[in-house]
């Protein structure tokens, strides 16, 4: 049975959805091959600490800027999120004007109390959030230094004490 034909009729099918349109469209629009794993993974690590091969790997690549490796475990990490727990403010700086998506972790580490504070207002559970290799936003905080000096003191006013939490704990 032809691959349309069947998701036509599978699932979908049953409700009354086709995906033919869809899967037709995709093929008109082919895409490139994803980038090469160690490729990812060198912008991702280069975003940590590396400034200047961040600008020479965007150069080449435009699509890393929102490329993101797969530590295992659900630990991915991008660019910028090497950058925010790092507390390398210039990379994420840089990357967030080159377009990168940003995280409330970056912005904490960047201090933008006025961005980050009414997040957590609206949705307090946030505070307990993992960013990447399971560090909160306590973390990023400290990172940021006197920058984020505010949003470390706003953190523990609402009772976050822990910088890392364990990724792989049930």
């Amino acid at each position: 049975m032809e691959r349309n034909k069947f998701l036509s009729l599978a699932g979908a099918g049953a409700l009354g959805i086709s995906f033919a349109p869809v899967i037709s469209l995709a093929r008109q629009n082919q895409r490139p091959e994803p980038y090469k794993q160690e490729l990812t993974l060198d912008f991702v690590a280069a975003g940590h600490t590396d400034l200047t091969k961040v600008k020479e790997m965007l150069g080449e690549y435009p699509n890393l800027l929102n490329c993101t490796w797969d530590w295992g475990g659900g630990d991915f990490e991008t660019a910028i999120g090497g950058a925010g727990h790092m507390g390398n403010i210039e990379i994420a700086e840089y990357l967030i004007g080159q377009g990168a998506r940003t995280n409330i972790f970056v912005l904490t580490m960047l201090g933008k109390t006025e961005l980050v504070r009414p997040i957590l207002e609206e949705y307090p559970s946030l505070i307990n959030a993992k960013g990447p290799h399971g560090l909160t936003m306590l973390h990023h905080a400290e990172k940021g230094g006197e920058k984020a000096k505010e949003l470390y003191d706003y953190l523990v006013s609402k009772g976050l004490t822990t910088k890392k939490v364990d990724l792989y704990k049930k």
